[in-house]
């Protein structure tokens, strides 16, 4: 998927699961359009209506456990203020992660 194997897919996967208050992970960027290379990173955007800045931090920790060998960039779908980087993840973005 996207480049990644289905272990990184279901390791990543696994983090969110076990948080209730992620509806939805979505990927963009380079992995999403596909013309990402071997030590692209991942990023993703995490939509969830309980979700907040210590929460995001916490997942992050767990997703950096995992000794992955790629930098995934995480963010709070609703903390964006970046009206481009909105227009880019709803043109480009693949859902990754759906409860």
């Amino acid at each position: 998927m996207h480049g990644l194997s289905e272990k990184t897919v279901s390791s990543i996967q696994g983090v969110f699961a076990k948080h209730p208050e992620i509806e939805q992970a979505i990927l963009y960027g380079s992995r999403a359009k596909g013309n990402y290379r071997n030590g692209s990173d991942i990023d993703l955007v995490l939509v969830g209506s309980g979700l907040d800045l210590p929460q995001l931090f916490k997942i992050e920790l767990e997703l950096d456990d995992l000794m992955l060998p790629y930098k995934i960039d995480l963010s709070a779908y609703h903390k964006i203020e970046n009206q481009e980087l909105i227009e880019h993840i709803d043109r480009v973005g693949v859902v990754f992660f759906n409860v």
